[in-house]
């Protein structure tokens, strides 16, 4: 396979290279290399959850942060589930302010950060700011090098303004794209222009593609995104060979499913990458290489939730560290894999970050009363600033708590198949596990709240 990026994971990454020596992110040159996470230890599952117990315990006190997926756990479609609303007064104190640093961490991709939090504020009654909202392409923002290329982008919503929101100057729509040249989408007969525009020729090249989410009409994004790729971002040409490596392809929201007012999962924007890869194998027998993966169950994005979850606890007063995360989710092939991974991610920094201070004060014993560079800046560390991340050593775990509201069901096994996104596979089994399993999102809390002793 060519070089390239197969999903944006730590470990997996363009132009982020994860936890070497230092246990810090910093720049290279783009590469592919893969590397799986065994699960050492079982994790703990509780079937029921009981009522939290009295505690003196304050927000100073409080050393554990929450991160919320939104359908299946606290909504589904616009319908807000029994217990939301109850589960979110425990989290807030009498005026209503936060009391637990919060996240929600959604793979939803349609919609502006600050219109989902007035969503959630609409449906919970309680103040929800745009800082406590990750969507699957929040982590966006970091891949400046696509900033001022330019974009096809497809998905619905306002996604233009999606993407000037998180960097991108120049993005033409599916649609636009089909406007510039009429002959290419030929599904829709009612729909088909025969003429060709005369302005093809003079059509800027596409640089790369951005997936944000599913489209409406699968069949024409299907279509003109492949046209794309194998033109090599000229849908007028028709080149001899195929280009491969292709352009590069920057996608969210891995969900195969998810959960809206049906008794049943819908297809999410997993299915369309679904159709997306097997399309583009049977034409052209190669594999449709991901630049990156965003959304769950890339940890990329639980490092985002993370820090602006330790933002959170500052901003609503917490001085303490914050020691665990706790994910709560309904999708075992996202929320449960994604927490998972990201909780061995945690385990590995802690341990490289306790080798780097350890070599860092060896070194400073060494060179003491010398004017001396340490190594941390011949590193090539990316500025917090720059990298948008931070990096706590207060954080020590993240666990996992599946809720029976959405996606999973409890009398369906999964265990002949993997809904977890292909570029994630092989999945292990134990990384699938929860370390809690609650009936919904108010016994997810109370839960919580007793392991944490917290009230």
């Amino acid at each position: 396979m060519a070089t390239a990026v197969v999903g944006l994971r730590l470990g997996c990454s363009i132009n982020v290279k994860s936890l070497n020596e230092t246990g810090c992110l910093y720049f290279l040159t783009a590469n592919l290399f893969q590397k799986k996470i065994h699960s050492k230890s079982g994790n703990h599952v509780v079937q029921t959850a009981t009522k939290s117990t009295p505690s003196h315990a304050t927000k100073q006190q409080c050393r554990f942060g929450l991160l919320f997926d939104i359908d299946g756990v606290i909504v589904r479609g616009r319908k807000v589930l029994s217990h939301s609303v109850e589960a979110f007064q425990k989290l807030v104190d009498i005026n209503g302010n936060f009391r637990v640093p919060t996240i929600f961490v959604t793979n939803a991709g349609n919609t502006m950060r600050h219109q989902k939090a007035q969503q959630l504020s609409d449906w919970l009654g309680v103040q929800i700011n745009e800082q406590q909202v990750v969507m699957s392409h929040s982590p966006l923002r970091m891949f400046r090098q696509f900033h001022e290329k330019h974009c096809l982008i497809s998905g619905q919503g306002p996604i233009v303004e999606i993407a000037k929101g998180l960097g991108f100057m120049k993005v033409t729509t599916v649609n636009q794209l089909r406007n510039c040249f009429p002959t290419l989408d030929a599904v829709d007969h009612k729909r088909r222009i025969h003429v060709p525009c005369a302005f093809e020729r003079y059509f800027p090249r596409i640089e790369a593609v951005v997936l944000f989410g599913e489209p409406v009409r699968w069949e024409t994004s299907l279509q003109l995104i492949l046209d794309v790729l194998m033109s090599n971002g000229l849908p007028c040409d028709s080149l001899p060979v195929t280009p491969y490596p292709h352009l590069p392809v920057l996608a969210c929201n891995m969900d195969l499913q998810w959960m809206a007012e049906a008794c049943t999962a819908r297809f999410g924007h997993g299915a369309f990458l679904v159709c997306l890869e097997n399309l583009y194998k049977k034409i052209t027998g190669k594999d449709i290489i991901y630049t990156a993966l965003v959304g769950k169950p890339s940890e990329i994005t639980y490092l985002h939730a993370e820090h602006c979850l330790l933002q959170e606890a500052r901003k609503i007063g917490i001085s303490n560290p914050i020691n665990s995360l706790y994910a709560i989710g309904d999708n075992i092939n996202t929320d449960i894999f994604g927490a998972n991974l990201y909780n061995h991610y945690i385990h590995k920094r802690t341990k490289q970050k306790r080798k780097e201070r350890a070599d860092v004060l060896a070194h400073v014993k060494v060179s003491a009363g010398k004017s001396r560079e340490t190594d941390l800046s011949r590193m090539g560390i990316i500025p917090e600033a720059d990298f948008n991340l931070e990096v706590d050593e207060g954080v020590t775990s993240c666990k996992s708590v599946l809720v029976h509201t959405g996606v999973y069901n409890q009398d369906f096994d999964e265990g002949d198949f993997d809904h977890s996104p292909r570029d994630f596979l092989p999945a292990e089994a134990a990384l699938k596990e929860p370390t809690y399993k609650v009936e919904n999102v108010l016994s997810a809390v109370n839960l919580i709240f007793n392991e944490e002793n917290f009230s």
